[in-house]
């Protein structure tokens, strides 16, 4: 049997131990009232660029569900290198002038594309410190690509719709996910160590908290974001609001 082919079967062996001996982090995350002031639009006349494009309404969604939708949960860890799982390019779609889905999660060193699919054009930038970008104006069938080397939270806007904003998390390894609308994760496959698990909201903050994850023991972080406090003179018109879950 040559060398080549028993290197082969070595890598592969070891692909398969370290399969074998990872665990699973997975949570609920709490959110008990709204936290995420909406967009405030001007009428389309004023600012609108091309062709009458309406404005989708937000009134058909569950606030608390967007809520915990929004947040993301990932790990940091200096053990923590590359997945086996292929990198696969997230896409950020301009459609009703609206970033969808306005919060993408990927790791350093993968890309997003900015399909227009309205038909007005569009001028997707960000001033970020993580990533800055302008992509110019393009219009209806035509797309771009950015790539993003390294971690941090990324806004973009756009410059022609001031309503028009979304957020891009670049984790620092593949072991990051968006949180579902019942609140839950999952951070699959990871091997054992000792690593911090953050929990990030746009509103409502960054949380951390210390695991250690052991061989073939999965592992349970919770976060409760906590609420944030009434301006004077608000009216609290969530407190009543359940999660139904």
């Amino acid at each position: 049997m040559s060398r080549s082919i028993l290197s082969s079967i070595a890598v592969g062996l070891i692909a398969l131990a370290s399969h074998a001996s990872a665990s699973d982090v997975r949570g609920i995350v709490t959110i008990e009232r709204k936290l995420t002031p909406r967009n405030v639009t001007p009428a389309a006349g004023l600012y609108q660029r091309g062709s009458p494009v309406a404005l989708e309404s937000d009134n058909h969604e569950n606030a608390l569900d967007y809520e915990r939708s929004h947040v993301v949960v990932y790990l940091e860890g200096d053990r923590l290198g590359a997945s086996n799982a292929p990198v696969v390019p997230a896409e950020m779609e301009q459609q009703n002038r609206r970033f969808s889905p306005d919060l993408v999660v990927i790791p350093a060193g993968a890309s997003v594309s900015f399909p227009n699919f309205d038909p007005i054009f569009h001028n997707v930038f960000s001033l970020s410190k993580a990533k800055s970008f302008d992509l110019g104006n393009y219009s209806k069938g035509q797309t771009r690509m950015v790539a993003f080397p390294k971690a941090g939270i990324v806004a973009v806007y756009c410059h022609l719709h001031p309503n028009m904003t979304g957020t891009i998390v670049v984790t620092p390894n593949p072991w990051g996910v968006r949180v579902d609308a019942k609140g839950q994760y999952t951070l699959a496959d990871v091997p054992p160590g000792k690593y911090t698990v953050v929990a990030w909201h746009k509103a409502g903050g960054t949380f951390r908290k210390n695991i250690e994850v052991t061989s073939s023991k999965d592992s349970e972080v919770d976060f409760f974001v906590p609420l944030a406090e009434l301006g004077v003179g608000e009216k609290d018109n969530h407190a009543g609001l359940h999660t139904g879950h």
